[in-house]
């Protein structure tokens, strides 16, 4: 029996999905699920500033530190070049939700929420590089050398 084994990063990826997948179905598809929509629990529309806080503590929690663990294992650079690029697609699809159909923030609530999403994507890009640029200047060394004794 093979054994999958999902590291940190590819960890990092997956969380990144499953915020695209959350907003994919916040922005087309909540309100719309007919009978199942008071069955959902988590997913129903009172439970809006909960949900968005939860999901921002746990996404940026994880994203942010999970970035020095990731790098002393820099030896598959494929996938941490991945797991950057992966959390563009949550902040490309609140975007498309904002300019390209604004008929879906129908409601205040909403227009904040995709404000919040933009937040933290964008929190979790540039938060991320700029650990990374720190740590790597730490780790090789580029401030200068140390004094001669």
């Amino acid at each position: 029996m093979k054994r999958h084994h999902l590291s940190i990063s590819g960890l990092s990826v997956l969380l990144a999905m499953l915020l695209a997948l959350w907003e994919v179905y916040f922005f087309f598809f909540a309100g719309s699920a007919g009978r199942l929509e008071g069955m959902l629990g988590w997913f129903t529309p009172d439970r809006l500033g909960f949900n968005m806080a939860w999901l921002t503590l746990f996404y940026l929690s994880y994203q942010l530190i999970s970035i020095p663990f990731a790098l002393p294992g820099a030896g598959s650079r494929f996938i941490g070049v991945v797991d950057g690029m992966a959390s563009l697609v949550p902040l490309v699809i609140v975007l498309v939700v904002m300019f390209g159909r604004p008929q879906l923030l129908n409601t205040a609530g909403r227009w904040e929420a995709a404000f919040l999403l933009v937040g933290v994507c964008m929190v979790d890009l540039f938060g991320g590089y700029a650990f990374n640029i720190a740590l790597s200047r730490r780790i090789f060394d580029v401030g200068g050398a140390a004094p001669s004794s």
